[in-house]
């Protein structure tokens, strides 16, 4: 028996059921919280990625299908990621202005498909560059923040003349949100969706990432001058405050795992929907351990995933988003 005062606070009445334990769950994740990054090739054939085990780049042929198997699951959008070919890649990133570029052509092969899922497109120049930067640099190798932020204008006007519903300035550049912003409304492109990578910090989570991109070895530095540092949380607020005032519509904190607590608060502070990105090192990690025998796929990932809802996130990119989102449909 339990000692002390009548009646005894039992909190294990609340879960001696699996029904009960459903009607009092404090935290929901449904498919509708998940987006889906595709990586894109412009080759023929799918391409596995050896550090993603599971995860391929799509040709332009697959999209179709694959937009039509995350509306039947109930994921809403689709975050785009070009694995452009070398021979376009230049100093200057200008494949990101080509209007008939791979990410541009994807757009149009989803929204012939089905207009009932979103398409989210990247805005950064690493993609496009052969330096592997985010942005344009100088003789000294120095990221030049304004002149990039000029190219990134044209680069998220390309992609929504093409159909994107969404615009992710990924890149870091001080003021690219507000320029961007200005942009499509002048343009005409008033209910276009920024969703702003405003804590994306200089992580060493993304090198599967940057495989599958084709960015590994491209690299001529690093990015800590503009992505940030890990160690700074209130950095991370200020950084959302700017680009809140400056027109994002939503935020995001990238990684994921490892800064619940920046997302938490982030979602504290602000009245905006926050995302976060379990990044691909994130995925590559949980993989590893489900080959060796030590984790259950099916087990560990909603868990994580509930815990960035639990944090207050809105939504989160995921590479296991159609694995989960059968699972909650089951």
């Amino acid at each position: 028996m339990i000692s002390g005062q009548f009646p005894a606070t039992r909190l294990r009445r609340n879960r001696r059921a699996p029904w009960l334990r459903a009607m009092v769950r404090e935290t929901r994740l449904t498919p509708a919280n998940l987006i889906w990054p595709v990586f894109l090739t412009a080759g023929p054939e799918p391409e596995p990625i050896a550090t993603m085990p599971g995860v391929m780049r799509h040709p332009l042929g697959a999209l179709a299908g694959l937009a039509r198997e995350a509306v039947a699951l109930g994921i809403p959008a689709l975050a785009l990621f070009p694995n452009t070919p070398a021979d376009r890649r230049t100093d200057d990133g200008r494949e990101a202005l080509n209007p008939d570029n791979l990410v541009c052509r994807a757009i149009a092969e989803l929204k012939s498909a089905t207009d009932a899922i979103g398409v989210m497109t990247d805005v950064a120049l690493d993609p496009y560059t052969a330096h592997g930067h985010d942005g344009l640099v100088d003789a000294a190798g120095h990221v030049l923040n304004d002149a990039t932020v000029d190219m990134l204008v044209g680069q998220a006007l390309n992609q929504v003349r093409a159909g994107a519903d969404i615009v992710a300035p990924s890149d870091m550049m001080d003021g690219r949100v507000g320029a961007i912003r200005r942009s499509l409304e002048a343009d005409g492109f008033v209910d276009t969706h920024i969703m702003a990578y405003s804590a994306k910090y200089a992580s060493g989570f993304y090198g599967p990432f940057r495989d599958a991109v084709g960015a590994a070895g491209r690299l001529r530095g690093d990015k800590a001058t503009y992505q940030m540092d890990p160690a700074n949380a209130r950095e991370a607020l200020a950084e959302v405050a700017l680009d809140v005032a400056e027109g994002a519509d939503s935020v995001m904190v990238k990684p994921g795992l490892p800064y619940l607590d920046v997302v938490k608060a982030v979602a504290d502070r602000f009245d905006v929907p926050v995302f976060a990105y379990c990044v691909s090192g994130e995925y590559a990690m949980i993989e590893a351990a489900v080959a060796a025998g030590m984790l259950a796929r099916d087990r560990v990932v909603p868990e994580m995933l509930l815990a960035f809802r639990r944090a207050g996130a809105a939504g989160v990119l995921t590479y296991h988003a159609p694995m989960v989102a059968r699972l909650l449909g089951a």
